[in-house]
This record gives C-alpha cells, structure tokens and sequence, in this order.
C-alpha cells in the first residue's frame, strides 16, 4: 500500500486548543494510525514540526509525544518544504502568520476567529484565493454526535417546517481569586482579543448557517457580568471583554433562533451547550454528544394549570437518537476531510470567506449591542 507524507507546520501548539484538540487528539492521532485512508486505498501520512515562542514548553512537548521537529523560528519553517500551515495562536497575531504562511506558497488551515476585523478576515481570503492555496476554517462542532444526529434528522425531513432553535452555551468560569479559572485570563481583555461574542458568535455563525440557512440578520446585548478576575499569578485586572451575549439570529425561511452566550451562568442542563429544534412535526434537543426526539404523533397535551403541582415527567417523554455509527473526534474529523482534499479525495467547503462571515457575525453583534439595533447583514464577497 502506497503512502506519501505531508508536512504540517503547526504553530500555537502550547496553547490549550492547540495542543489537546489538534496537535494530540487529531495530528498525532492521524500519525498514530498510519495516516489518513483515501478512497484508492493508498495512505496519506503526516509529519508535523511545531512552532512556538517558548523553546523549552515546545522542546518538551516534542520529546514526549515523539515529534522530532520543533523550532521557534516561524519564518525559517515557512522558508521549509512543509506543505501545510496550521494556526492556533492568539488572534491578536494570527492574521500576520497566517498572511506569511500564503506568501510562501503554503496550504493553510486555521482556529477561529481567522482575524481580529472583518476587513482583515476578507483580505485573507482574497489573498489566499489570489494565491492559489487552500485554505480552510476549523467547523469542528458541525463534526459532533450530538450535531451530526441533528444533521441526520434534518435531511430525513423530521421536523417538517422548522419554525425556531432555541439554544444555550455556557458555563461558570471561577474568577480565579477562591479557586483558579477554568479559562486563560487574556479571554476576558479586549485589548488582547478577548470576548465571548469574538468567541463564540463564529461558531454560531457556521452552526446556523450549515444547519439551518444563512443568517439575514441579528439582535444582540453583550456585557460584561463579572468586572474584575484574577490572573495566572493571582493577581487582580478589570475584565474589559463581555462575559456574556444574548442574541436573537433571524435566518432566511423565517426561521428564528434564540442564543445565550455566557461564562457566569451555572448549568442546569445535560450538556454545555444544548439546541431545541422546533418543527411543525417533531423537536428535538441536541448538546454536542446527545440528541432527543419527541414527534407530532407523540406529542403530549400539557395544559397550564398553576394552581396544581405539575407531576408530568417531561423528559421521559422524548426519545434519545441512536448513535448507529462510531463517531471520531470532531476535530480530528475535519483535519482529515481537510487533508484528503489537498490530493482531490474530497471536498472541504468551510474556507476563509465562511470564516469571514463568522468574524462578520461577531462585529454585528458587537455594534447591535452598542447601537441597540437590529442589523441585517448580506451577501459577503472577498
């Protein structure tokens, strides 16, 4: 069996995301297993270097993971043989990066948000597409059980006319004074690219727009619950970034989707992120692994009565969704959709102008919050 390596430059790999998601639970996963199956049969391996600004933080993680490329020079990567650019750092340096990564001639494949304006989201896409590269935006929630099994029920015309998606996100992020944050402290500077709605909006953006249909406008109020949180070092800082986002999403078919976005919310619910899905003839509710059903036939009669005690056992009422397949990890998923498209075994629609839309989305939440409007939003071209 034929089997040709591709060379990855991975650059951003000591972050969280970085490095469980992509370079361990995907990159050296797809090493692991001899590489990435095609369709004629033959193997396509790949053979990361990783990039970083602390030598000994990616010294480390090379040794122990058996990578034997490493560097902290980006520039003399670039100048390398490597086919592919990958990009997990801040986004206050990723558009730079990944700009250096088109003029030499890379393929390149990047975290989200792709840049900190929209302006520079569609310079990277015009430049990319001048240059002839591809290029290509992690989706990895389209990739999930949970949304794959809503994805299933969707094609199969089980909701019939989808009228609304209802959906919430969030979690309680400890400030970091009793007990340390679950999340890096930059997330909550603005200064440094921080915000749930920079955040989370591009994913609401793909979510939606794949699922459902594009977004023809937004209503949105961001803020700031919790003003001040403490550091890695413990130390105090005023948290200039919004730690919540509550958004009203109109897409085309009519169909509205209610969103809440927040770090200072405790969960009670079965996963951090849920979406209830209504249709003319079912519902449905799905997190990231989980999805439940009721249909129209199966549909109880509640009625409202406030003066009784309600003893109806609601959820036992829906019915869970069959995995029927393994599922692999989402993001692993797309590294390997992403990569077999690079030798014509398929097709990788999520580029940098589907990014572009969602950095568009996050601004027009952003200013429909400031401005306290409602903004429709177009069709967006490089």
């Amino acid at each position: 069996m034929a089997t040709r390596t591709l060379g990855i430059i991975m650059n951003g790999i000591t972050g969280r995301m970085g490095y469980r998601q992509h370079l361990v639970r995907s990159i050296l996963a797809i090493r692991d297993q001899g590489g990435v199956e095609l369709s004629n049969g033959e193997r396509l391996q790949v053979d990361p270097i990783l990039v970083g600004r602390n030598a000994e933080k990616v010294k480390e993680i090379a040794e122990r993971h058996g990578v034997t490329r490493w560097t902290t020079d980006l520039d003399s990567a670039l100048a390398g043989s490597d086919e592919v650019y990958f990009d997990a750092q801040l986004t206050t340096v990723r558009e730079e990066s990944l700009l250096k990564a088109i003029a030499a001639g890379k393929h390149v494949y990047t975290e989200k948000p792709i840049a900190e304006s929209l302006e520079g989201a569609l310079a990277l896409a015009k430049t990319a597409k001048e240059a002839g590269v591809a290029n290509g935006v992690v989706h990895d929630k389209l990739y999930l059980p949970g949304l794959l099994k809503l994805r299933r029920l969707i094609d199969s015309g089980f909701f019939g006319r989808i009228l609304s998606v209802r959906g919430e996100f969030g979690y309680w992020v400890f400030e970091g004074d009793q007990q340390p944050a679950q999340r890096p402290s930059w997330n909550y500077r603005t200064e440094d690219g921080g915000g749930i709605t920079t955040d989370m909006f591009c994913h609401w953006n793909y979510v939606l727009e794949n699922l459902f249909g594009p977004i023809q406008a937004v209503t949105a109020k961001t803020t700031t619950h919790i003003p001040q949180r403490w550091d890695e070092a413990g130390k105090p800082y005023t948290a200039t970034a919004d730690d919540a986002a509550y958004g009203l999403f109109e897409l085309e078919g009519g169909i509205i989707v209610s969103l809440n976005s927040s770090w200072a919310v405790r969960v009670h619910r079965d996963e951090l992120v849920e979406f209830q899905v209504d249709g003319t003839e079912g519902s449905a509710v799905a997190g990231l692994f989980g999805c439940a059903v009721q249909h129209r036939t199966m549909t109880p009669k509640p009625v409202w009565n406030p003066d009784l005690k309600d003893t109806t056992p609601y959820r036992q009422q829906w019915q869970e969704v069959p995995d029927n397949i393994e599922f692999d990890n989402g993001f692993k998923a797309q590294w390997e959709l992403f990569l077999r498209s690079l030798v014509g075994d398929a097709e990788h629609p999520y580029d940098f102008l589907a990014g572009a839309r969602g950095v568009r989305l996050a601004e027009a939440g952003l200013a429909s919050s400031a401005e306290g409007r409602r903004i429709e939003l177009g069709e967006l071209q490089p």
